[in-house]
């Protein structure tokens, strides 16, 4: 077992679960969705990043190319999360809360994309 491979595989699905745990829930229900978990996916995806930064092949140009949308689109939803309340000076709700919600889907989707990705690229590698 090739212990790099497992990281880069944990790190992969983390990024996933913790972005479709924030992801999950009404979308104008500001207590179903957590910034922490926010938070934490958005450490995860760029720890995920630099992961896919020495991957010199195709498919690793394609892995890096959906974990910098989803860096992007989770770091944009909290700029907006954090312009709402502190800046603006209001509750996130209405459309701000949407908004994070949907560019949480954004990066869920980039973060779909790079683990079946990943279970392709394990189905056909060769012993």
């Amino acid at each position: 077992m090739n212990s790099e491979k497992v990281v880069f595989a944990f790190f992969i699905v983390l990024a996933l679960t913790l972005n479709f745990g924030f992801f999950i829930g009404g979308m104008d229900e500001i207590n179903h969705h957590n910034i922490y978990e926010l938070f934490a996916a958005i450490v995860i995806s760029l720890i995920s990043t630099v992961l896919k930064i020495g991957d010199r092949t195709h498919l690793g140009a394609v892995f890096l190319a959906t974990s910098l949308v989803a860096d992007l689109q989770l770091i944009i939803a909290a700029i907006v999360w954090g312009m709402t309340e502190h800046v603006i000076g209001t509750e996130l709700g209405g459309h701000s809360l949407a908004t994070v919600i949907s560019l949480s889907g954004g990066a869920l989707l980039a973060n779909v994309i790079s683990v079946v990705l990943l279970v392709v690229e394990t189905v056909t590698v060769r012993r």
